[in-house]
């Protein structure tokens, strides 16, 4: 993340006596070395704040005061008395703040090494504050944002320290009570327990040999009692109660079941009376459908029940539709009955249930015989781009494969990392340093990636966009198939997503999630204030037997429809869908909004493309796109 600050050295007078002031030490870390020590060393960084002693005696510090103003990050400088700060006996870097303002405020904390700007040589952590709320900020050497892996941070060579808010449209105001190095070098972040994620054997979550501990395992939150009995679960949910369930969780953290697409749950009625079991996910952004059986159970009688990952309702863009479920962080396996009202509740009474087996499962691809060869719906079709890679190299008739990087500073475009064999071209992510574009002229990443678009080549309005691809395994990749608009060259805003423009993200997926799950979206009205979007990144999909994904989607005046292997799994019906033609696109940066940290050690990766193809329907072709 790059949050540069213009450091202007404007300091009032008022603050020589006021740093002796400011309690430095903690009373549990008598080693904590005080930093906010000498007034000459802190600075204001913007022009929009000022420094000033607190005049309250019983809440001594520094106020800092900002105003309202265009500059992004407004805030302090620390800066050393030579040329940089020596903290390698410590470990991190504190701040203790309060909110003095009336609104709720957020404020970094960061810690600078010299460099490039472009290998943000610093790290950093945030803290959100209500009015009149404390609380203490922490930089671990090494980590930033949520104390991940990041910039190996040089402790012994700190060039400054910087603290400041965002932009803001009313005035901010914080206390600084304490800037402080403490801890022991090489420090580690605490484990949060449920950022933790547990692969099951063989899928299985419960049977075979697999352990269960109960008391932490099993939880009965809404009434019903789950025990372990011989190694199978066992849930009673009592008579005359409506809505009760009982769970059961990972024994610490979180269940991946990213490589799967579905759970089997087999179970026995042992009860009195019959009964029509409901189970479902839980994850960190929501629960999946209910599964149930298709009549009530009748005592003594064994059933299978399966709970898909994809929702059973298609995203449409209405509200609930295309599910919540997020497999690679499942919280919980949730067993209830079905409502008394419900035709298919069974008896009443008394119900109880056995669960013998719960098994994570891939189940194989179906797919048409239409895919690949013609889109999905009648008319009358004319291939209008077809590339199936053959040869040794990429068609410069067809594609670029160098251009600007607007989604990831840490990784540089080099046509040698994207190439062609055996009919499939290939975006590799890689360690290696090297110049954006090959130009020694532009700057220095260490990390290569490629890159393949359409512009000058080709751009369509309307008509089907289908792709098949492999996508890369390793952590902290984003590999995307995608299109933005094209008004042709000379356009004044030619690439814009406003005035009818529209960004289409056809397939766009996270290395976190596993190899069965991407995102779809559309957005448009461009990237700042006025910016608009809307899609799912629930798009569950069974890989083929190659392990590729064959993504489309079919764009008619007003609506888009999108595919996964010749599946329907999300539909957008809208008057604001894109009338103005669009250049696709493939890329293969680092990040993303929900992934892991680059793993060095599994680098190299790729991004496969067999082949790409693009259909044009006679009567849509014949609709000319508004001239801009």
């Amino acid at each position: 993340m790059k949050l540069p600050l213009p450091l202007r050295p404007a300091f009032s007078l008022t603050l020589l006596c006021l740093l002796a002031l400011i309690p430095q030490t903690r009373a549990d870390d008598s080693a904590a070395k005080p930093l906010l020590t000498d007034p000459k060393l802190v600075s204001p960084s913007s022009t929009q704040v000022t420094l000033a002693p607190s005049e309250d005696p019983a809440a001594k510090g520094l106020v800092v005061s900002i105003k309202p103003g265009k500059d992004g990050y407004p805030g302090l400088s620390l800066k050393p008395e030579k040329s940089t700060f020596d903290l390698s006996a410590f470990g991190h870097v504190e701040a203790k703040l309060t909110n003095t303002g009336p609104k709720p405020i957020t404020l970094t904390l960061r810690v600078d090494n010299a460099g490039d700007w472009r290998d943000n040589p610093n790290n950093a952590e945030m803290l959100s504050l209500k009015p009149g709320a404390s609380g203490t900020v922490s930089v671990i050497f090494g980590h930033s944002f949520g104390h991940k892996p990041a910039y190996k941070l040089k402790p012994s060579a700190i060039t400054s320290i910087l603290l400041f808010s965002g932009k803001s449209d009313t005035p901010i105001s914080f206390r600084v009570e304490s800037i402080t190095a403490a801890g022991l070098p090489g420090e580690k972040p605490p484990v949060d327990p449920n950022s933790i994620r547990t692969k099951p054997t063989g899928g299985i979550l419960l049977g075979n040999d697999v352990k269960i501990d109960p008391a932490k395992q099993l939880d009965s939150p809404k009434g019903a009692k789950a025990e372990l009995v011989d190694r199978a679960l066992r849930i009673t949910f009592p008579a005359g109660k409506a809505d009760v369930s009982a769970a059961f969780k990972p024994s610490t953290g979180r269940w991946d079941l990213s490589e799967n697409l579905q759970v089997r749950v087999k179970l026995r009625n042992v009860g009195q009376t019959a009964l029509t079991p409901r189970l479902r996910f839980e994850s960190n952004t929501g629960p999946s459908d209910w599964a149930t059986t298709s009549a009530p159970l009748a005592p003594n009688t064994e059933s299978e029940i399966v709970i898909p990952f994809a929702a059973a309702s298609l995203w449409t863009g209405e509200k609930g539709a295309g599910g919540k479920y997020s497999s690679h962080v499942t919280s919980a396996i949730t067993f209830s009955t079905a409502k008394p009202q419900d035709p298919k509740a069974g008896a009443p009474g008394e119900h109880v249930l056995l669960v013998t087996s719960i098994k994570a499962e891939l189940p194989s691809a179906q797919i048409p015989d239409w895919l690949g060869k013609r889109p999905p719906i009648d008319g009358e079709w004319t291939q209008s781009f077809n590339d199936d890679f053959e040869g040794n190299a990429i068609d410069t008739t067809k594609w670029r494969f160098l251009g600007e990087n607007h989604w990831d500073k840490t990784s540089h475009f080099s046509k040698d990392n994207t190439t062609v064999a055996n009919g499939v071209a290939k975006i590799r992510f890689e360690k290696k340093r090297g110049f954006h574009n090959d130009d020694p002229k532009r700057h220095q990443t260490n990390y290569a990636t490629g890159y393949l678009d359409t512009l000058d080549k080709f751009a369509q309005r309307y008509g089907y966009f289908e792709a098949r691809m492999k996508l890369p395994r390793s952590p902290g990749l984003w590999p995307a198939f995608w299109m933005m608009p094209d008004r042709g060259a000379g356009s004044k805003s030619r690439q814009s997503t406003s005035d009818g423009g529209m960004e289409f993200d056809i397939m766009e997926h996270l290395t976190r999630w596993g190899p069965c799950r991407y995102n779809i979206a559309q957005h448009w009205d461009g990237y700042g204030k006025d910016h608009k979007s809307t899609g799912t990144d629930n798009i569950y999909f069974t890989p083929d037997k190659d392990g590729f994904i064959t993504a489309g989607m079919l764009w008619t005046p007003g609506e888009l429809v999108y595919y996964a292997n010749g599946q329907e799994v999300a539909r957008w019906k809208n008057p604001r869908v894109a009338n103005v033609p669009g250049l696709m696109m493939f890329t293969l940066p680092m990040g993303g909004w929900d992934n892991d940290d680059l793993d060095d050690a599994k680098l190299p990766d790729e991004f496969q493309i067999d082949y790409v193809r693009v259909w044009q329907r006679k009567d849509l072709a014949a609709d000319k796109a508004p001239a801009k």
